[in-house]
């Protein structure tokens, strides 16, 4: 199952998992609006088709997605769990510049047909 696709991708499905990723993007983005189910909606997108896009450039979105989903997930939690104490808000607003961050970033190298590299992270 976990087969890594050594055929080459045409330039059709390429574009089609470009857009694919698009979308990932624009469900983290819409997330703020809609209480965080398109959160989780994208990451299951990435998990579910990983595999298509190992051996491209679009690998390193879906793995910044991923990370950017779970990491966000771990911040909105913390800032649940400590906003009695006062720091819950500070922890949260941490949490979306730096989620705002990651899609911006993603965002931009994906529409400049680019990895997400070390010089841009």
């Amino acid at each position: 199952m976990n087969d890594v696709s050594t055929e080459q991708k045409t330039p059709e499905k390429l574009q089609t998992l470009k857009l694919l990723t698009a979308g990932v993007y624009l469900s983290q983005a819409l997330t703020f609006m809609l209480a965080g189910l398109p959160l989780l909606l994208g990451v299951a997108v990435n998990f579910w088709k990983r595999n298509e896009v190992q051996g491209t450039w679009l690998e390193s979105h879906f793995n910044w997605q991923i990370k950017t989903t779970w990491v966000s997930l771990a911040g909105f939690a913390i800032s649940g769990v400590t906003f009695e104490l006062g720091i819950g808000l500070f922890t949260l607003l941490i949490t979306v510049v730096w989620m705002v961050y990651r899609i911006t970033i993603g965002w931009y190298a994906l529409n400049d047909d680019k990895p997400i590299t070390k010089q841009i992270k």
